[in-house]
């Protein structure tokens, strides 16, 4: 199984990785990023499971993040 950790604290709302992975990103009323699904972790990072097949999206989604906000970890 794969894991999202994303930092939504320090996002900037470009939108970047919504457009490319809709299905797991949206953008928030604050003006954010928000991780679909996503459970907070407790230090203003969230965290949600994904299978491989979707890792490619996701993948894609994190290198285009102009802070580098994301990480898809193993584990």
């Amino acid at each position: 199984m794969l894991k999202i950790i994303f930092n939504r604290e320090e996002c900037i709302g470009c939108g970047s990785c919504g457009a490319l992975c809709p299905a797991f990103w949206e953008m928030a009323n604050d003006g954010k990023t928000d991780l679909k699904g996503g459970i907070k972790n407790g230090e203003e990072k969230y965290e949600l499971e994904i299978s491989e097949e979707n890792k490619e999206c996701n993948k894609e989604a994190a290198d285009i993040c102009p802070l580098q906000l994301m990480e898809i970890k193993e584990f």
